[in-house]
Order: C-alpha cells, then structure tokens, then sequence
C-alpha cells in the first residue's frame, strides 16, 4: 500500500484510525522532501496492514502544519490513538525510520 494524500477533509478520518499513522510533511519544491519520498514509499509498503502512511503537502494544508507546529520540512509525525508519540525533522535513512515505527 502506498502513502495516502491527507487533507483537511480527510485528516480526521486517518488519525482515527486504529492502526498508527505516520505523516509526511513535505511540500513539491523541498529538494529534501523529493530525496525522501521514495524512503517514505517503501515505509508505506512494508508496514501496510501495520502502519498507515500518510503524507500531507503544507502549501496545500497550511492549517495542518500549523497545528502540528511543523517549522522545517520533511517531519514525520507518528500518532497513535489519535495523538503524536514520535517525530523527527529532516529527511532520514529507512532504518531510522523503521525503528520509530518499531518502537510501539
């Protein structure tokens, strides 16, 4: 399975989710975001049926990254139960963000 686009209209129906959730803030001009999203494609497929993957553009959903206090892009915020236990900024090495995932 692949990262899903949330937005506004669909946020709240993926955090609740009973499956953790981990969100890509990224946006399409961010080099660094580019570099990482294929690291955030494979997450998503390795970790369907454990882990829903997500990732929202902040040009598009300013609200959503102002709500989650995102100030440098690429985040990855990790919920579970509908509340963030993990995040990292910058774009990270799949093994690091394995562990995240690993360590609920």
């Amino acid at each position: 399975m692949s990262a899903i686009s949330i937005t506004k209209n669909n946020f709240q129906e993926v955090i609740s989710s009973k499956q953790p959730v981990l969100i890509d803030f990224w946006a399409p001009w961010c080099m660094p975001c580019k570099m990482f999203a294929p690291v955030v494609e494979e997450v998503a497929q390795e970790n369907a049926g454990q882990v829903a993957v997500g990732k929202i553009n902040i040009d598009e959903e300013p609200e959503l990254a102002a709500q989650f206090g995102v100030m440098s892009i690429p985040t990855l915020i990790l919920m579970k139960s509908g509340r963030p236990v993990a995040s990292t900024v910058g774009a990270q090495p799949k093994a690091a963000v394995q562990r995240m995932i690993d360590s609920l």
